[in-house]
């Protein structure tokens, strides 16, 4: 199991995947990329996993990709998928998971590590983090976010300065920025970050669901579309089994049992 590139595990409600290159720090190769195009989906159709938590081993959240595969990719024929394309593919695949995504930086993360890490709902963090875009330091240009989703996450001149510096900043100043919701000693962030997957792995997996495709479409519509949309998804959600049993629980003083439908 240690000589896995990503290790599962399901923790009740909350399914945890673990980077797990650490003499690497966690950077990215196809078998990293193998695994979590097999084990994504496998998760977002189990009804019994409810919240996601990425997290990585050692001292490392992840550094970025591994250089020497991104080269050996361009020699890819044509039509062939490269790496860069597959490792794409896995950060819009956890961009549009169907359930909570918590990243859980438990240390250096930069370049295709910080895209990872942007792909996430929620991002926490350990003190001892040091988060940065690094892409401008090895002259490589980002091709998973770097420079198109950082800066709708933080401050545009922000953005600039760790696109352009190649600097890496604190757990706490990311923080500050907005970018990071939580930061917790180093010894403390596996049982912080599992509390607050299952907190969220308590509510309706549905409303939740809809809240979430609501929330990730807004930045591309209309503040007129953003509202139409979560009108339809609220006429959606008022049908659904979650709605009627929150509603039940509340009025009998109990707590809820949601199924997700």
């Amino acid at each position: 199991m240690q000589d896995q590139p990503l290790l599962l595990e399901n923790i009740g409600p909350v399914a945890r995947l673990t980077l797990n290159r650490p003499k690497a720090m966690n950077a990215m190769n196809l078998a990293m990329l193998d695994a979590f195009e097999r084990l994504l989906p496998q998760l977002a159709e189990q009804d019994e996993a409810r919240v996601l938590i990425l997290t990585g081993s050692g001292a490392a959240f992840c550094a970025g990709a591994d250089l020497k595969q991104v080269v050996d990719g361009m020699r890819c024929a044509p039509g062939e998928q490269d790496f860069l394309d597959r490792a794409r593919g896995v950060i819009h695949q956890l961009s549009s998971f169907p359930k909570p995504v918590i990243a859980a930086l438990n240390g250096m993360t930069m370049a295709g590590g910080l895209e990872l890490a942007m792909s996430a709902d929620l991002i926490v963090a350990a003190e001892t983090a040091q988060i940065g875009d690094a892409h401008a330091n090895f002259g490589v240009y980002p091709g998973g976010g770097g420079a198109a989703v950082l800066p709708r996450l933080i401050p545009l001149n922000m953005a600039m300065y760790l696109l352009f510096t190649g600097k890496t900043l604190s757990a706490r100043e990311m923080h500050a920025l907005g970018f990071v919701c939580e930061v917790h000693p180093a010894d403390a962030l596996a049982n912080a970050t599992l509390a607050l997957a299952q907190l969220i792995a308590a509510k309706s997996p549905a409303a939740l669901r809809r809240m979430k495709e609501v929330a990730r479409a807004s930045a591309d519509k209309t503040r007129a579309d953003a509202l139409l949309h979560e009108q339809v998804m609220l006429r959606e959600h008022l049908r659904s089994h979650d709605f009627q049993e929150g509603l039940s629980a509340f009025a009998e003083k109990r707590a809820p049992q949601f199924i997700g439908r």
